[in-house]
């Protein structure tokens, strides 16, 4: 039998100072654990992975991507029985989220998201096609249709959830690599405000729009709208209001989902900003692009 997670750390770090960066819903069986280690002056982070697919599509994710800048680096990786694990070089103790009044580290991560959308994609996927318009589009309806499983219990009125499945789908350029979750909390700011785009275990073949639409909602949504702007002032383009809430639809949609479907036990009473961000984007797709 290989070590445990527990065992790993104790491993790696020594005898140094060592914090677990994971919140408590993040020790899920299956999910991710980080750890941020102290050691000879200095800081790194590990990261035990949840299962082996996710270390590889991540590791596969970052040596494609390997000249891009803006990445974390990675200083050793390993497995033991089933446990996969890497260290990477600690990117930072903040996160976009935690410095909403610095509009020049939005401005630089939009500047990070646009190098990663320019980046070759022959090597990124052995998908024939990637995520295209077809995809977004039967995926949305098929969003929208597994919410209605979790309705009740997210305290969604039938009106609310019958308006968004009447939301035209979002427009989808042709596939791009893509992070596919570029939220504030996955920018890592260091002292000398180098900005880090971290967890790359779900980089694909995406529209454009599914990652700048997700990093300018998201960082509206906790930052402000001047952050969200300097964003996309660094990324270089900014998205039409009536499709930026049409896809805010389909990504608070989809995260609704993911949570009902995720959560073994608990209320989901935490989630009604997103059922308010749900509500005002219905209304905002509404408006003709």
């Amino acid at each position: 039998m290989g070590m445990d997670v527990n065992e790993l750390v104790a491993k790696i770090a020594k005898g140094g100072r060592v914090q677990e960066l994971s919140s408590g819903s993040d020790r899920a069986v299956g999910s991710n654990r980080t750890f941020r280690l102290w050691t000879d002056n200095s800081t790194r982070i590990l990261k035990a992975y949840g299962s082996a697919s996710r270390e590889r599509r991540e590791r596969h994710a970052l040596q494609v991507l390997k000249d891009a800048e803006g990445l974390p680096k990675v200083l050793d990786r390993g497995a033991d029985g089933e446990l996969h694990w890497a260290v990477f070089q600690d990117a930072g103790s903040w996160s976009l989220n935690s410095l909403p009044e610095n509009l020049s580290l939005a401005k630089r991560a939009g500047t990070v998201l646009r190098a990663v959308h320019e980046s070759d994609a022959s090597d990124m996927t052995n998908l024939a096609r990637g995520i295209d318009q077809e995809w977004v589009t039967v995926d949305f309806i098929s969003t929208f249709k597994r919410l209605e499983r979790y309705r009740g219990r997210l305290e969604i009125s039938a009106e609310l959830l019958d308006e968004a499945r009447g939301v035209r789908p979002p427009f989808a350029s042709p596939p791009r690599v893509a992070h596919t979750n570029p939220s504030p909390d996955n920018f890592l700011v260091n002292d000398s405000g180098d900005v880090t785009l971290i967890n790359w275990e779900w980089a694909t073949l995406a529209p454009i729009e599914w990652d700048l639409s997700r990093a300018l909602w998201l960082l509206s949504l906790e930052s402000g709208h001047a952050a969200a702007s300097s964003f996309a002032e660094g990324y270089g383009a900014a998205m039409d209001p009536a499709q930026l809430d049409r896809w805010t639809v389909y990504h608070a949609g989809m995260m609704l989902v993911y949570e009902s479907e995720n959560r073994i036990k608990g209320r989901l009473d935490d989630l009604s900003y997103l059922i308010d961000e749900l509500r005002r984007a219905v209304t905002g797709s509404k408006t003709p692009v």
